[in-house]
């Protein structure tokens, strides 16, 4: 059971959903409590949103997911969970050129890492996650509460996790921290 959640632009959502990528760049909502991102969670849902997700924002290999993704959006009020993830490590990066240098691990652009990273102070984390596919998709109400610019969000109600399934094997991602190791410092786990 799980009733903890990590909003995340819906084609991103959907390449971790996939396997097109393993990590997440966060730098945080304007509405967080402490006015920077920290991992309050290291395992929880992958709350799709559609509001700030953009075309601009994605390299040009990400836009026809993207059309997908829209096309396939929920009803108004309705929030559709499908994966959940839980974070591998924890890498807190304090200069742009090495997370640059990411690129070929995930979909957003270099224009939207660079200003990620320049919001407010210089840093961005970068989140190896591994991915879950849940034995069934559940539809939530998307009430009031879930609104805003903030990453974490607590869900009404715990979701079962049972039954589910990893999208890419260990191996994967013993790669995926081969590459991330050769250019960013980890931190431990919060």
């Amino acid at each position: 059971m799980l009733n903890h959640a990590l909003k995340e632009w819906a084609v991103i959502c959907q390449a971790l959903a996939e396997g097109r990528q393993a990590l997440i760049l966060r730098k945080g909502g304007i509405a967080e409590p402490s006015g920077e991102f920290q991992v309050h969670r290291t395992r929880f849902w992958l709350f799709p949103t559609y509001v700030h997700q953009q075309r601009e924002g994605l390299q040009e290999r990400a836009w026809p997911l993207l059309d997908q993704v829209q096309a396939g959006q929920p009803p108004a009020g309705v929030v559709r969970l499908t994966h959940f993830a839980e974070v591998d490590g924890i890498y807190r990066v304090r200069a742009l050129p090495p997370v640059l240098l990411l690129s070929h691990l995930h979909l957003w652009s270099q224009d939207a890492v660079a200003q990620r990273f320049a919001y407010r102070v210089p840093e961005l984390y970068v989140l190896p996650v591994r991915v879950w596919r849940a034995a069934q998709a559940h539809e939530i109400p998307d009430t009031a509460y879930y609104q805003g610019c903030r990453s974490w969000v607590d869900l009404d109600s715990a979701l079962p996790t049972d039954g589910a399934t990893p999208v890419l094997p260990a191996e994967a991602l013993e790669d995926l921290h081969r590459q991330l190791d050769l250019l960013l410092q980890p931190t431990a786990l919060a």
